[in-house]
């Protein structure tokens, strides 16, 4: 059965919620990580759900998934996910790495041209 209206608005909520704990507490755990965004489609849901962790810049970037830190932002997704009541999905298809400096650099800065392009 479709999702609606209400229903989505009522998950989106909830997602907006529980992905900003997840965001906090990585800002305050993992070097150059600067926010999360997340894009959803809910005819597809929870399918097209997609989670977007950005840091500031390639270098941090890097630091921090060699560091092992993608698994730590994965952690954070899914338990956000969880509490949010979504069903469980694979992290490594809806989770994905970004920075701002590859954002300046390839989309003059658009990140909605940008997260468009998942």
């Amino acid at each position: 059965m479709p999702l609606t209206k209400r229903d989505c608005a009522r998950l989106e909520r909830q997602l907006i919620a529980a992905l900003t704990d997840a965001c906090e507490t990585a800002k305050a755990e993992i070097l150059g990580f600067d926010w999360l965004t997340h894009t959803v489609d809910y005819s597809t849901f929870p399918q097209s759900l997609r989670v977007t962790w950005v840091f500031d810049t390639r270098a941090n970037k890097a630091l921090a998934l060699s560091g092992g830190a993608d698994q730590r932002m994965r952690e954070l997704t899914a338990k956000a996910l969880h509490e949010a009541d979504v069903p469980p999905l694979p992290m490594e298809r809806c989770v994905h790495f970004d920075c701002e400096e590859d954002c300046r650099l390839q989309h003059a800065g658009d990140w909605r041209a940008r997260l468009a392009r998942h």
